[in-house]
């Protein structure tokens, strides 16, 4: 084999050297926008879980609020019976 083959030889194989490394670039960049949109997709699911709880613990709040206001605005029962 002469070194002028050798050489062309090593020009055909240089584009397919270039391919691979940038399907492995690509392959690895997927992962990458894979993680990241994993990543977003917890840190939305777990904003939404604390906004319920929020909404929870608000609502149980304003009704714990509300029965007190209620128990009070009522005469005991011992007031009555006076």
């Amino acid at each position: 084999m002469s070194f002028k083959s050798l050489g062309v030889a090593l020009l055909l194989a240089l584009p397919m050297l270039t391919l691979t490394g940038c399907e492995q670039v690509e392959h690895s960049a997927q992962q990458v926008l894979d993680k990241a949109a994993q990543s977003a997709k917890q840190a939305i699911d777990d904003t939404h879980k604390a906004a319920e709880q929020a909404l929870s613990d608000a609502a149980h709040s304003v009704a714990g609020k509300d029965n007190n206001q209620d128990e009070r605005a009522r005469p005991s029962e011992s007031s009555q019976e006076i």
